[in-house]
Parts: C-alpha cells; structure tokens; sequence
C-alpha cells in the first residue's frame, strides 16, 4: 500500500513549502516503505510514500507525463483491474508507455481522455492529478482506498493515512 499526501492554495506559492510537505509525506512511511518523494509547484505540493510492487525501478510518484502539449502529474495509491485494457486503448491513441505502471496508464487516460476517464475505472484507487490549472481528485466507487481532506479558505490538505 503506498501513502499520498497533498496541498492545493491558490492564492499562495508553495513553491517555499518543500520542507513542509516533507514533513506531511514523512507522516505516512508506515504506508510505503520503499520510497518517498514530493512534487511542488506554485500552487499544489504533492507527496507520496511507496510500497513498490510493479515496475520498482521505474513506476515512482509523484509521476508527471505530457500528451499532446499537456502536461499532468499524479499521487496515486490503489490498483487498476483493467490496466492492460487501457492501456492497448491508449496505445491506439498514439501513447507511448515507459512504464508497466497502473500509475503511468491512469496518467494517460486523464491526459487523454480528461474527467470522462474515471468511467473506464475498475479497480480500487485513490488519487490526485495537477494538470498546471484544475486539481482533478477521485477515489474507487466503494471507496476501498479512501481519500481524505479539508477544504481551506484557499484550497484543501489531504492526507491517505
């Protein structure tokens, strides 16, 4: 199981707050013990804990990729059912994989495919993409892998403990 953590302000630049969201990543190493890094940028910071179990060399969080011009990057904690078919999907789609993770397909089905892609979903999951504009946030239908936050009077903390 892997731990994601998160800050969204749009009125502040996180860009200063790397030790803070060290410190919030820190707080889930019981979630993942085989890495732990961040993302931040002017308004998200985002961290992550893994447990790696595909793809350990490659398959690292926070994970960004661009298609088409776009550019995202996702936390991520769960397990897509249907990754391969997805994947194959994409593959059509002129998407070229570096990874054999559940991770990277989820990226690129948001990149693709926009909100819509959740539909395509089976699997349980909790995650977080930053696309540079919009935070895009969801979770399994039964919430199997929950996601916790708090609104803030200028964005949201979320913390997967």
């Amino acid at each position: 199981m892997c731990g994601i953590t998160g800050w969204l302000d749009w009125k502040r630049d996180l860009r200063g707050e790397q030790r803070q969201i060290e410190a919030m990543t820190h707080s889930l190493d019981h979630r993942g013990p085989d890495a732990q890094t961040t993302f931040v940028d002017e308004r998200v910071a985002f961290g992550h804990t893994r447990l790696a179990v595909i793809d350990p060399s490659r398959g690292g969080q926070p994970m960004t990729r661009t298609y088409k011009e776009k550019t995202a990057t996702i936390v991520y904690n769960g397990e897509l059912y249907n990754t391969e078919e997805i994947r194959q999907s994409l593959l059509s789609k002129g998407v070229t994989f570096t990874t054999h993770s559940d991770t990277e397909v989820l990226l690129y089905a948001y990149l693709v495919e926009g909100e819509a892609c959740i539909e395509r979903f089976n699997g349980i999951f909790a995650f977080v993409i930053w696309d540079g504009e919009a935070l895009f946030a969801a979770r399994d239908r039964l919430g199997v892998k929950p996601f916790f936050y708090t609104p803030t009077e200028h964005g949201l903390f979320s913390v997967q403990n």
